[in-house]
């Protein structure tokens, strides 16, 4: 029997892929999660998954960070991103940070399954027509990615915020905590990224991004 997470914050997507994907493993045990948060959680309470399907813009994933986050706390687990893109520079920055696979959502559920069976044997699946056209990451971003993982999802939100030009204040109702606790999170996150100003932050959360949120 395989077991799957199901990461997105879309009921309708998550219900049809689980529709999609029943048709290919009859014996198949899914869970879903909406948001990072609540991926963390079932991860952390499940170590008997084979497989995380992971949207790359649900709430608190912030693009990149999701992914980093996952594999610097679940490094054996298997993680496809399931996602809206078809862009190769966002299949390469994914492959490059760790998910064994990108599986577009524009896919038939017979190419789906075909991606999954190829992941779960260990090997890394991406589109046909953008086989052997990606490129690596730099040694900066991996380091990059090293630093930010170490950042809490709190202190990741801190950061999503001031990339997006909020003041303290406004991060702080925005996260219904204190000025005070913003400002500890900032000097942490100067702390962990070896930066020492907004604007610094600021560059290195816009090499995080791969595209606008779809609304």
């Amino acid at each position: 029997m395989a077991k799957f997470l199901i990461a997105d914050d879309h009921p309708l997507f998550r219900e049809a892929l689980q529709g999609a994907l029943a048709n290919h493993y009859p014996e198949l045990e899914l869970r879903e999660a909406g948001d990072l948060d609540a991926t963390l959680a079932a991860l952390a309470e499940d170590d008997d998954l084979d497989l995380l399907l992971l949207d790359l813009h649900m709430p608190g994933s912030g693009d990149l960070y999701g992914l980093i986050r996952i594999r610097e706390d679940f490094p054996l687990l298997p993680v496809a991103i399931i996602s809206g893109s078809e862009d190769p520079a966002v299949v390469a920055k994914c492959i490059g940070f760790g998910a064994l696979g990108f599986i577009p959502k524009s896919l038939s559920s017979a190419k789906i399954a075909e991606a999954i069976d190829v992941i779960l044997q260990g090997d890394t699946w991406v589109p046909e027509e953008m086989r052997g056209r990606l490129d690596n990451i730099s040694d900066e971003d991996q380091e990059l990615a090293k630093k930010v993982a170490d950042l809490t999802p709190q202190q990741y939100r801190v950061l999503y915020l001031l990339h997006e030009g909020l003041l303290n204040k406004q991060i702080a109702y925005q996260l219904n905590i204190t000025e005070a606790t913003v400002k500890a999170h900032i000097t942490a996150i100067f702390r962990k990224l070896g930066v020492y100003s907004r604007t610094q932050a600021v560059l290195l959360a816009e090499r995080l991004q791969l595209e606008p949120n779809p609304t």
